[in-house]
């Protein structure tokens, strides 16, 4: 079923009515932990209610920061950026494929093409226009920040994440896809140097979504997705509140 352009499932705008409503979101913070490429977040009181009369603060950071979208213009000098992603794709069907096995045997797991067909022969196919979610169980650890980076001695990360293969196979076998996510500080495992997942889909058209938060909530298939992306004018992405509908 389609509404406004939407694709909904089963059960439609009724589906809503009875839905759980799940927050993806970190709350952020100023010692959230942060992929080691950017400045620390800095926040700093402007004005008080005891002062004068209301309260702000200005914040400080990264565009990538806490729960973010990664925009095709991150890693493509061409791309669409942030404010141009189409809202249509930021409200999507969302299947989370479960990796938390291979990510306790290993830490630098990557999510591969076999992981998404035992998905596809265990519910199904992919839904035509749907985010593609990884739990990995990374989540549980955004409030230890050396536990959640988990640098070696020498300074190489080591979480889990996409590889380029599953990228590829997506754009190429599931080109209905629109979106993929995970609850790591990147789509590409930690120790990568090339980045090759955020090469791979990124320049496509499609968009990341970094720091996801409770995917254990979520049930493998049936769940639909809110990504609030900002509209930072020209921007490789931003912070965003990630809401999900689950009957």
């Amino acid at each position: 079923m389609s509404a406004g352009g939407i694709d909904m499932p089963g059960g439609g705008l009724d589906m809503l009515r009875g839905a759980e409503v799940v927050d993806l979101t970190h709350t952020l913070r100023p010692d959230f932990p942060l992929f080691p490429a950017y400045d620390p977040i800095e926040v700093a009181e402007r004005f008080s209610v005891a002062d004068d009369g209301f309260f702000v603060r200005r914040w400080a950071y990264d565009e990538h920061c806490g729960t973010h979208v990664d925009a095709p213009a991150h890693f493509s000098a061409d791309g669409a950026t942030v404010d141009r992603l189409d809202p249509v794709d930021l409200v999507l069907q969302v299947a989370v494929v479960d990796i938390r096995a291979k990510v306790a045997r290993d830490h630098d797991a990557l999510v591969e093409p076999d992981d998404l067909l035992e998905w596809e022969r265990l519910h199904g196919a992919l839904p035509e226009r749907c985010a593609v979610f990884a739990l990995t169980g990374w989540g549980e650890r955004a409030g230890n920040n050396a536990a959640y980076l988990n640098a070696d001695e020498g300074g190489t990360l080591h979480s889990p994440g996409f590889s380029a293969e599953a990228t590829e196979y997506l754009k190429d076998e599931r080109s209905g896809v629109r979106a993929i996510g995970l609850d790591t500080a990147s789509l590409d495992i930690g120790a990568s140097t090339d980045f090759a997942a955020h090469v791979s889909w990124l320049p496509s058209g499609r968009y990341g979504i970094e720091n996801l938060a409770r995917l254990e909530r979520m049930p493998p298939t049936g769940a639909l997705v809110v990504g609030g992306a900002p509209t930072f004018e020209g921007g490789s992405g931003g912070p965003s509140r990630v809401l999900a509908f689950v009957p």
